[in-house]
């Protein structure tokens, strides 16, 4: 996959906040507008159903002064993905050649692990109790073509390519990476301005400890125990035989008088 792997930089000291990214992904993926005040937090609007990448405002006060900081939120399709892991439908949720984190709503069983296993906080589920999250425009990029938000934006603060070029190009440029090793590494790198918690991000990211004990451990000791209990079941027939049903009696044969 490192041979063909696709990913953004985005170049946070590059995005303005014009939101063109948010627009072009609105209007390719043919998602609807959320109500007015939809998911909104200190009027910010948040991720939803309808909105795979949204431009996060940070106001920054610098000595005397306050400062704006923008940040291009939407599924980072981790090299270890945990959505992936703990999802039990086979399918819902697959890695394409390119490495993006695909899904298929088709095969969604609306568990809802994924959001759960998900450090970042992105998968959503919307009136369908069908998950939805970026997708990286995989339509396009099998195409041949970029995704819809790197190609609306007006300042190059959204790059897409080749992985492993994009990183290099940006290490040349001295630009301080978040993503480049993380979770085998992140599928959007971002160059950040200050330290990642600035930006709401984790210092170190990592699939929450459960998803491993679901995973290795509950989860097989469940489909053993199930088995388990099958294989006991037979195994009970052919030794002992059929339970015969208690009448009224209380044997397991009728009483003639």
């Amino acid at each position: 996959m490192n041979d063909t792997r696709k990913g953004f930089l985005i170049d946070t000291s590059r995005c303005i906040g014009c939101r063109s990214c948010q627009v072009a992904c609105k209007q390719w993926n043919k998602l609807e507008a959320d109500k007015p005040g939809k998911e909104r937090v200190g009027g910010d609007a948040q991720l939803t159903a309808n909105l795979y990448n949204r431009i996060h405002f940070m106001e920054r006060t610098i000595g005397a002064g306050v400062t704006w900081a923008f940040f291009s939120e939407r599924c980072m399709h981790c090299g270890d993905a945990g959505c992936i892991k703990v999802c039990p439908s086979p399918g819902a949720l697959y890695r394409t050649r390119e490495g993006i984190i695909a899904y298929n709503k088709e095969k969604c069983i609306s568990c809802k692990y994924c959001v759960s296993a998900c450090p970042f906080n992105i998968p959503r589920y919307g009136e369908d109790d069908k998950v939805a999250k970026c997708n990286l425009c995989q339509d396009r990029v099998a195409g041949g073509l970029q995704p819809a938000c790197a190609k609306a934006c007006p300042t190059g603060a959204i790059s897409f390519g080749n992985r492993s070029e994009l990183i290099a190009k940006a290490k040349a440029a001295k630009k301080t990476l978040y993503g480049e090793k993380d979770l085998d590494g992140l599928g959007v790198v971002y160059a950040l301005e200050g330290p990642p918690s600035v930006y709401g991000l984790p210092a170190s990211p990592s699939i929450p400890l459960s998803i491993f004990l679901w995973k290795d451990v509950v989860k097989p000791l469940g489909i053993l125990g199930f088995w388990g209990s099958i294989g006991a079941m037979l195994l009970h027939y052919v030794t002992v035989g059929p339970k015969r049903p208690e009448h009224e009696n209380g044997h397991g044969e009728e009483h003639h008088e």
